[in-house]
């Protein structure tokens, strides 16, 4: 999916002129690639919270003043340390034709057989990282978790993706698991302590008291 986006011109500037670029609604940020040198750029920050909410890793058609429409994606989101608003973004332009290492959402799907028999579902990823060309990106990919019993669980090798996509995530990774319900894991440690303090006792002590 490409989302557009219409850049402003900015000077490099100080501090506090970024600092006023961010009181108007902007959000300071640069243009960089092998067809662009550095550029320094504003954008709409409403804009971009959309794009950060609704799918991150899009590729951007970003229409930059002197250089035209260029085919844009995020490398890098800088923000407060404290409040986390963004305060200025990196753009990195990028070639349709060769392939890009990128991140995508996942999305799990299904009602899993363990979560309806008592267990307690735990998400491990909640994105991987893939390489593909630009208009192979998906913008999410679905991951079926009905199967899932308690303690068992889903990985990364037993997602199903087109030839054009390499996974980048090692293969082992677990996605997602489905755990024993709380009470019961409770009640089995609860079990093994009283079993280790059994054995504890010496043997014929109970015969000297």
């Amino acid at each position: 999916m490409t989302v557009t986006m219409k850049a402003e011109e900015r000077n490099r500037g100080t501090k506090s002129e970024r600092k006023g670029l961010r009181a108007k609604g902007k959000i300071p940020a640069v243009l960089y690639g092998s067809k662009v040198s550095s550029t320094p750029i504003a954008i709409s920050e409403k804009e971009l919270l959309v794009l950060l909410r609704s799918n991150p890793h899009a590729i951007i058609e970003m229409d930059v003043p002197q250089i035209g429409k260029q085919p844009v994606m995020i490398s890098e989101v800088q923000r407060d340390a404290l409040s986390r608003s963004v305060l200025h973004v990196d753009f990195h332009q990028i070639n349709m034709d060769e392939p890009v290492t990128t991140t995508v959402r996942l999305d799990f799907t299904g009602e899993s057989a363990g979560v309806q028999a008592g267990g307690i579902l735990q998400i491990q990823h909640h994105e991987i990282e893939i390489r593909c060309l630009p208009r192979d990106i998906p913008a999410s990919i679905q991951v079926d978790i009905s199967a899932l019993e308690i303690g068992t669980n889903v990985l990364v090798s037993e997602l199903q993706l087109p030839a054009t996509i390499e996974i980048k995530t090692d293969m082992n990774d677990v996605l997602a698991t489905v755990l024993m319900p709380q009470k019961e894991v409770i009640a089995d440690d609860a079990e093994d302590e009283k079993d280790q303090k059994a054995e504890a006792v010496p043997a014929g002590a109970a015969d000297q008291e």
